[in-house]
């Protein structure tokens, strides 16, 4: 009954699973569950993992939903800066024109800066090449790494003040 099932998605997002395909294709019931939960969109139809407004529900309430949005969702600007604001690491599920967006990745670093992950050097090192400015978000040893301010630098020479 779509009637129970929208109530209950609208309690808890993971009644989705349980929901028929029909209601899986059913945008109102999909809505209302990927605001409570961003991630069950991996349960709503093909179409639905392509519908801007659906994934960008997702992403909102948790950027990794951006792994199960469609190809084409992950290629919209919109869609995964929304979901890299709300989780620094949806980048890895952005397309690879998007990956090197200087504003995302700068959104990602801004957003998810960890401590853990400033002090990744691969991360931040990867981040510096795109946008220089990421490198004052970068833990202190990384400040310090040659390659990283080097990497930043080259980018943008005015980083040269947060070593």
């Amino acid at each position: 009954d779509r009637e129970v099932v929208l109530a209950a998605v609208q309690q808890d997002g993971w009644a989705l699973v349980c929901a028929s395909e029909e209601l899986r294709a059913d945008r109102e019931v999909v809505l209302a569950a990927v605001k409570q939960d961003g991630t069950v969109l991996e349960y709503a139809s093909e179409a639905l993992r392509g519908d801007r407004e659906v994934v960008l529900a997702a992403v909102q309430q948790d950027g990794d939903a951006l792994l199960f949005a469609s190809e084409e969702m992950r290629a919209d600007r919109d869609v995964v800066l929304a979901a890299v604001q709300q989780y620094g690491w949806a980048l890895e599920y952005a397309s690879m024109e998007l990956r090197a967006d200087r504003e995302i990745i700068l959104a990602a670093v801004q957003q998810y800066a960890s401590q853990e992950l400033r002090a990744d050097r691969e991360f931040m090192l990867a981040a510096v090449k795109q946008s220089g400015l990421a490198l004052q978000y970068a833990s202190q040893e990384l400040r310090a790494d040659r390659e990283v301010v080097l990497a930043a630098v080259k980018q943008n020479v005015g980083m040269l003040q947060h070593t």
